[in-house]
Formats: C-alpha cells, sequence, structure tokens
C-alpha cells in the first residue's frame, strides 16, 4: 500500500529544546528532504515569526523534483472574518500547493483556551478550510489532541472532523498531541474513525510515552495512508515520531511504499545530515540510522555474525544506508580482530599466535581503562605494531615536567624530555601554555630532525575523564586527545592515576603512529581502521 510521507523537522522539530535552524539550513534540509522523496515538506508558520516568512519569500531557490512545500498555521481567531484573518492571509501568500492548518478536537481547548461555544469552533474549522480550498490549495487538516479529545467527549471530537471533511479537507489527520496515548487505545479508536469516514486519513503523534513510532505503526495498520513526524525524532518535550524508523518499519518490515526501495539507501545519509546541522549529536542507538545500530561488540555475537549476519541483525545495514560494524573491546573474541582483519584482506598477515597476543593486548588494555571504541589511533596502533613488530622508532628514557604561577599574568609549564633514537640520545626543554603542550613540544623538538612531518600533527581536541569518582583526586582517569593532520583526524587515549602521565600516553601513541604511518604506506590497513571507527 502506497503510504505518503510527511516531514514537519523544521516546524514542529524546531520547537524541540537546543534546535535552532536559520533560513538557509531549512533550505538545504528541505532540498535532501525532496532527493530522499518525502512527499510533504512542512517549512514553517509563515505568519508566526519572520525566519518562517523569509523561509516561504525564498522557497522559489528551492528546486523540488518530489515533495510539495507545505505552510502551516491554525485556524481563523475567532474575532475575525476568514478573509481577513492576518494568519490566514499569510498562509496563501506562502504560495505553496499545500497548507497545513490545526483545529481544536478538544472540548477542554475549545472551552477554557479559545472561551467559545462547540458551534463556534466549528465554524471556525468549516470556513478556514473552505477558503483555502476556494483559493486552489490542497489543505491537510490536523485535529489537535484528538486522541485526548475523543477520551473526553468522543461525539464532539468526531463532529470536528466531519466539519473539516464536508468543509473539502483533503487530509484528516488525527494527532496525539500531548503523546500520552498508547498503541492499543489508539489503535481502536483509529479504527472507529476509519468506519466512519471515508479518504484520506493520517496520524501524528508525539513521543511522551515513547511509543509514537509504535503508535504511527498501528495506525496504519488500522488505515491511516498518511504519516506524519520528524527526522530524528526532533520536537518539543521528547519529540515527534522519528520519522526515519516509521520509513524502515514501513517499507522493510510492514511491506508498504513510503520513499521507495530506491531512496531507501539514502536514510542514514539524511538523517545524520540533519543532525549536523541541527548542531546536534545523533544518538548511536538510534535504530536503523544510529552509528551503533548494527554494532557488534561481544565475541559470541561477532562469531555468529561472521558466518550469517541476520544472527544478530533484523534488517540489512545497507538497505537504509548504514554500515556494520565490529566493535573491539575487552569483550571482543578472536572473532572480532579476525573479522576486522579478513575484511580487509589482513587476516593472512598475521598468524595465530600474533592474533591471540593482538586480542589479549587489547583486552589488558580495556582492562586498565582504555576505550578502544573511541580512541580509533590507539586501534590503528596495535595494528600495525602487530603486524610489523621489529618497527621501532624511538624510547622515552624519562620526562619531567612543572608548573608555576606567575601571580596576575596565569601560569606556565616547563618540560624536559629524553628520548633516544636510532641515532643517539636527544634532549629537548620547552615552556608552553600548559603541562600538556610543554611535553608536546619537547617531543616534537626530540624528534624533528630525523622526522620532520611530525609537525604536521597538531591537537584539536581533549578529554579527561574520572575513571573511579570515589577516589576523588587520587582516581584513575582517562585522557582522549583528538588530532589532525590537514588530512585526517583520529584519537588516541592514555590512562593513568596521573593525568599528566596519562596525557603523555596518548601524546606518544599519536607520534608512534603518525611515523609508522609515514614509514609503511599501507592503505588496508587504513581502510581496516577507518572502517572500525567509523561514526565513533
Amino acid at each position: 500500500m502506497r503510504i505518503f510521507t510527511f516531514d514537519t523537522t523544521l516546524r514542529d522539530g524546531t520547537q524541540g529544546e537546543s534546535i535552532s535552524f536559520s533560513v538557509d539550513d531549512k533550505l538545504v534540509i528541505a532540498q535532501k528532504l525532496d532527493e530522499l522523496g518525502i512527499d510533504y515538506i512542512e517549512g514553517g508558520w509563515p505568519g508566526s515569526n519572520p525566519k518562517d516568512k523569509e523561509f516561504f519569500e525564498r522557497a522559489g531557490e528551492l528546486k523540488l523534483r518530489h515533495s510539495k512545500l507545505t505552510a502551516f498555521g491554525s485556524t481563523r481567531f475567532a474575532k475575525n472574518r476568514v478573509d481577513e484573518d492576518r494568519n490566514v492571509v499569510a498562509l496563501l501568500a506562502a504560495n505553496t500547493p499545500v497548507i497545513s492548518i490545526f483545529g481544536k478536537s478538544w472540548e477542554l481547548h475549545t472551552t477554557r483556551a479559545l472561551g467559545i461555544t462547540e458551534e463556534e469552533n466549528l465554524k471556525l474549522i468549516s470556513e478556514t478550510v473552505r477558503f483555502l480550498k476556494e483559493h486552489g490549495k490542497e489543505v491537510v487538516y490536523d485535529a489537535e489532541h484528538f486522541f485526548d479529545g475523543h477520551r473526553a467527549n468522543s461525539a464532539f471530537a468526531l463532529r470536528t472532523l466531519e466539519a473539516a471533511q464536508k468543509a473539502g479537507a483533503d487530509v484528516l489527520v488525527l494527532c496525539d498531541t500531548n503523546g500520552g496515548t498508547l498503541t492499543g487505545r489508539l489503535s481502536e479508536i483509529v479504527a472507529e474513525v476509519r468506519k466512519r469516514f471515508d479518504g484520506v486519513l493520517g496520524i501524528h503523534t508525539h513521543n511522551d510515552s515513547d511509543v509514537a513510532v509504535a503508535n504511527t505503526l498501528a495506525a496504519v495498520e488500522q488505515g491511516c495512508t498518511h504519516v506524519q513526524g520528524c527526522m530524528n525524532g526532533y520536537g518539543e518535550r521528547c519529540g515527534n515520531a522519528n520519522l526515519s524508523s516509521i520509513i524502515a518499519n514501513l517499507e522493510l518490515k510492514l511491506g508498504h511504499t513510503t520513499i521507495g526501495p530506491e531512496h531507501l539507501s539514502g536514510l542514514t545519509g539524511v538523517a545524520r545530515f540533519i543532525a549536523e546541522l541541527a548542531n546536534l549529536p545523533l544518538y548511536g542507538d538510534r535504530p536503523f540510522v544510529g552509528h551503533s545500530a548494527f554494532a557488534h561488540k561481544g565475541g559470541v555475537h561477532v562469531s555468529a555474525v561472521l558466518k550469517d549476519s541476520a544472527t544478530y541483525e533484523h534488517i540489512s545495514p545497507e538497505a537504509v544506508g548504514n554500515r556494520q560494524r565490529v566493535l573491539v573491546s575487552d569483550l571482543s573474541g578472536r572473532g572480532n580482530v579476525l573479522y576486522k582483519l579478513k575484511q580487509h584482506g589482513l587476516a593472512g598477515r598475521l598468524n595465530d599466535d600474533a592474533r591471540r597476543e593482538l586480542l589479549e593486548r587489547i583486552k589488558e588494555m580495556e582492562y586498565l581503562g582504555y576505550e578502544l571504541e573511541a580512541a580509533e589511533g590507539t586501534f590503528e596502533l596495535l595494528v600495525r605494531e602487530a603486524l610489523h613488530p621489529g618497527l621501532h622508532f624511538f624510547d622515552v628514557e624519562g620526562y619531567e615536567v612543572s608548573t608555576k604561577s606567575t601571580g596576575a599574568v596565569g601560569s606556565r609549564s616547563t618540560a624536559t624530555v629524553n628520548v633516544r633514537a636510532q641515532d643517539g640520545v636527544h634532549s629537548a626543554t620547552a615552556t608552553g601554555q600548559g603541562p600538556v603542550h610543554a611535553l608536546d613540544l619537547c617531543l616534537r623538538k626530540c624528534l624533528a630532525a630525523l622526522y620532520p612531518r611530525i609537525s604536521e600533527v597538531r591537537l584539536t581536541d581533549y578529554k579527561v575523564r574520572v575513571l573511579e569518582p570515589k577516589k576523588g583526586t587520587a582516581a584513575r582517569v582517562r585522557v582522549l586527545i583528538e588530532w589532525s593532520d590537514h588530512r585526517k583526524s583520529w584519537s588516541t587515549v592514555g590512562v593513568s592515576d596521573n593525568v599528566i602521565e596519562a596525557s603523555w600516553f596518548a601524546l606518544v601513541d599519536a607520534i608512534r603512529l603518525e611515523l609508522i604511518r609515514f614509514t609503511e604506506q599501507d592503505e588496508s590497513v587504513e581502510r581496516a581502521v577507518e572502517d572500525y571507527c567509523w561514526g565513533v
């Protein structure tokens, strides 16, 4: 069955906490949604704020090939004539082929919020819908608070739908605006509405009870052919129904057609693109599109996945544009390491003893507090060292660092480092903005003559996590440092009960890794590591 998709990320999604899109952002997102094959894109409420007004003014910049751009607003105000209502006039001025309006379906809102009678409310709905239809618009009518209204007074709620349908509404959307309706009850109500009303029925759910996607799917099973939601589940309070999950479930689990299989592989990319523009992390455990959706860590799981991915994957990750990942940690079996090596043609280069030794080293490091899932640079170093056990560049003979306060001016740190390289011992002293900066400068000075390219490596991020909070300042810490050489980024990790030492371990690993990369340009290792750390 054909199910129409209605994306409201640019309107309802922006009501979520910490979400704010510029007009340029909204235009780019709309273009991406069109490319994905979304049927309706609700761009905003042109009568409510200057940003949405500008968006619709600039909507001509869009080159939509499939989607219908939709303007959102309310029924006319009770005191206004429909043709003079500023909100309604702004909807027409947006010049979109589709207009979505909401009206009251809950007696409580009609009498308390609007302060009008039932008949007056029905008149607001019918006059607004009819006026927009007379101007040639496709009208999507959102029955706000429909399920709460049905629970309180079902006859009243159903009459509001009748008013919209008789006035010519093209779609009647049942809204669980407060997100409090559970799936069984929602399914019963949708079934009742479906029996009483012909035409296209839609569903719009919120996630306050954590069942928005389930409610949407249940509504489809009861006859709704129009689904609304936001990409990544953005929206007010606990968010709207996650449209990416809805689409994947409808296509892959229920056999319906939404954006079509030819577009489904673009789902993950669009979800992550929108998250980037929202400047919010896309949680790894987001179904279908999250980084962890098809990630395997336990050794037993990995062993099974190697034989048949269906053992621990409910769909093929490629169907939604995602990828299978195998994580390497203290929960790993030999299968995890073998998987990564075999996947990129490296398995034959390590014998059984070397593989076992690599795995044991990984487990020991994670036991001590190292987190290799986030430190792909350290993992790459371990793999490269296992492949080339004789490749060695330098040994640290010792280091010393001190920090001195200079009163109002602040503090300065001075470090001394002694390194034994192939041509002898090198020593250097440097002053930096802090102890890590000073140590970094010293290590580079010691090695610069032999390996000048290490000057290209720079620190871009630095994080410290306390591993044993109950020990207070005596606790072990994990330091995660992100690096870049202007071509790629990677992270290394160090663990110690001394934050300076932990930082030093991460620093030394970063330099060792870059040196081994310079010496041994093995693209197959890089591909393995990139796959391992993909999306970490």
